[in-house]
């Protein structure tokens, strides 16, 4: 038996879920400053709090979703480098996930074009009224990344506590140079990674799976 914070935080967990359709209603400013209070509390090297948010507003996510969506496929930029490769099991996961999307929006094998279709969605935000857009200073290098990317998680994990949907895209991160022109980052910070965020379509396709999770005893190891 849990006990009764143990129990809301296990359900938390198993609420949440990459959300990929959104309604279109904006998030109130109240629910947003409340989120932000909620992951604001979260752990860092030396209480550091590398992270900056920039968060968007109807207005601002339209006018950034039609500049990325205006964007070359290969007009790439990373802050942070993407993962040289996925090998083995990662691989593996990987496929998994993508292909419970596919199936779940109707996109069939080999149809490259389809599927092309819905990776732009990332660039859509999902039809998501509002992105979290996260940046850590240079300077901190690996860890400040890696608090950044704790505050990420909490950040989620708070906005499924106030009956919103979010997901965390490194997608976004790809395209930094035009995130940095838009919302005017500083020279010194560089783009982790962008969290589209509203209230969940519960209805769209693409929120009607769950992916799987590998058991502790696959990832945990013991030392006597």
């Amino acid at each position: 038996m849990l006990p009764p914070s143990a129990a809301a935080f296990a359900a938390l967990l198993d609420q949440r879920f990459s959300c990929r359709g959104y309604l279109p209603h904006r998030v109130p400013m109240p629910t947003i400053e409340a989120l932000l209070r909620m992951a604001q509390r979260t752990p860092s090297w030396c209480n550091s709090q590398p992270w900056q948010v920039h968060v968007t507003q109807p207005v601002a996510t339209e006018r950034l979703r039609q500049r990325l969506a205006g964007s070359a496929p290969d007009d790439t930029h990373w802050d942070i480098a993407a993962p040289a490769e996925y090998r083995g099991v990662y691989r593996e996961r990987r496929r998994a996930c993508g292909w419970q999307l596919y199936e779940s929006v109707g996109v069939r094998e080999g149809d490259r074009e389809a599927s092309a279709r819905q990776g732009a969605e990332n660039f859509r935000f999902f039809g998501a009224p509002h992105v979290a857009v996260i940046t850590t200073e240079a300077s901190l290098g690996t860890y400040g990344v890696l608090d950044c990317g704790a505050y990420v998680n909490n950040f989620m994990l708070a906005a499924v506590s106030m009956g919103l949907g979010a997901i965390a895209q490194a997608a976004l991160a790809s395209k930094s140079h035009i995130l940095r022109e838009e919302l005017a980052l500083a020279p010194q910070r560089q783009v982790v990674v962008g969290i589209s965020f509203g209230y969940p379509d519960l209805g769209h396709p693409a929120n009607g799976f769950r992916t799987a999770r590998a058991s502790s005893e696959d990832t945990a190891i013991f030392v006597d």
